[in-house]
């Protein structure tokens, strides 16, 4: 990281930059130009890695590519304020920022994505637990990311 001055590298607080995070941007590998899709999420880190959740549709282009090629990157990114200055130059952008990347796939059992769900609802719902049944597993799309690599990063003026 350029800015080593900026990174988060403690696992927890980025796990905290994350959790105030409202959207994660997936960036998908196509056979020419990346595709980037908003998407709503969840994340748990049970001490054999952290994994990302997401729930969509049962067909469309997100899977097509993903089915192609599963290595993937991701941003998130909160707490954003602009800095104004006299001068162009001395604009600025306070914020807490996530990045990285991993293997995404897509769920297949039921308790799977049932799990991936829940961590999609704690994260927006913390202070209830949800429950699904069969029919509306049934009809979603859930897909995990296993990441392998995670940076943070941070400007926060006084």
């Amino acid at each position: 990281m350029r800015r080593n001055d900026r990174e988060i590298a403690d696992r927890r607080e980025i796990l905290a930059m994350l959790g105030k995070c409202d959207v994660l941007r997936l960036g998908i590998n196509t056979s020419g130009y990346p595709y980037i899709v908003p998407l709503s999420f969840g994340f748990d880190d049970d001490g054999q890695g952290l994994r990302l959740w997401f729930h969509c549709a049962k067909e469309g282009r997100k899977l097509d590519l993903i089915e192609k090629d599963c290595h993937v990157g991701f941003e998130a990114d909160c707490s954003l304020k602009l800095i104004t200055g006299e001068a162009a130059c001395k604009f600025t952008m306070e914020y807490e920022s996530v990045i990285g990347s991993g293997n995404i796939a897509i769920c297949h059992g039921t308790e799977e994505k049932r799990a991936g769900l829940k961590a999609i609802m704690r994260h927006y719902a913390p202070e209830k637990d949800f429950s699904f049944t069969e029919q509306e597993l049934a009809a979603v799309c859930v897909l995990r990311l296993d990441v392998l690599q995670i940076t943070g990063k941070r400007l926060k003026r006084e």
